[in-house]
């Protein structure tokens, strides 16, 4: 993938990993499209960052894609990169009496619902263009589960599948389809304290290591994958899945 020179457009950007890589590949030199639901900070960021623009979007609501596109096809002709970034993740007990689905609705709409409408409105957009690229951000827990986050995994893995169906599909356009599976890094995805947690990855040294990755072109199999993960990305070939499971899930 190329990394300078783009149009790139990054949905669930205002934090996490979505803004981090946002605001790096701005520095790097491209014109850069953030969305999200929350104004006042994609007004933030096009402030304390010149010429990035903050698109309000909401991957939940397939009414507001019409006048998305629109906006899109009005305004930045020339958009040949999409980081589908926006996702949620929550825990669920399926053990307790008062256990429902909505967590898990919320997680399908977003997760995987919300993907696949970005790219049916972005990827008509991305034919043709010099150097198009679609990314996905799915997970290592797409290869081995978290147990305490069933629907958020499951989501990740679908995107998994899902990915590779795609990148096959567009093979002749072309587009390059590439899909991140980042490990547990220090963002706000399940709460306040995982930004701080010592165990997970700082989140500056992750996208430092993505995007040395696709500058180098390290990104077989389309997958965006840092070595640390590889044993669970291999889990199940090797013969380590349950091993794997049993350490992730004790008890």
């Amino acid at each position: 993938m190329k990394l300078t020179g783009n149009t790139i457009l990054v949905t669930g950007g205002t934090s996490g990993i979505g803004r981090a890589l946002a605001e790096a590949l701005h520095d790097r030199g491209n014109r850069v499209i953030v969305t999200g639901r929350r104004q006042p900070l994609l007004e933030a960021m096009s402030l304390a960052r010149p010429g990035l623009v903050g698109l309000a979007l909401d991957v939940d609501d397939p009414a507001s894609f019409a006048r998305f596109t629109a906006t899109l096809r009005a305004h930045f002709p020339e958009l040949n990169v999409l980081i589908a970034n926006a996702g949620i993740s929550r825990t669920e007990d399926m053990t307790r009496d008062a256990w429902t689905a909505d967590d898990a609705e919320a997680i399908v709409q977003t997760n995987i619902l919300g993907v696949v409408r970005v790219a049916a409105a972005v990827l008509p957009l991305l034919k043709g263009k010099a150097d198009a690229a679609f990314l996905a951000t799915s997970s290592a827990l797409a290869f081995v589960p978290r147990a305490d986050f069933p629907t958020y995994c499951a989501s990740k893995a679908f995107l998994h599948s899902w990915l590779q169906s795609l990148r096959h599909q567009m093979r002749h356009v072309p587009i390059e389809v590439l899909e991140l599976s980042p490990p547990y890094v220090q963002t706000e995805l399940t709460g306040a304290q995982q930004a701080s947690d010592p165990r997970a990855m700082p989140l500056p040294d992750y996208v430092a290591e993505v995007l040395q990755m696709l500058e180098d072109g390290r990104t077989p199999r389309g997958e965006v994958l840092l070595d640390r993960d590889l044993p669970r990305r291999w889990a199940e070939r090797d013969g380590k899945y349950e091993a794997l499971f049993s350490a992730m899930n004790p008890g």
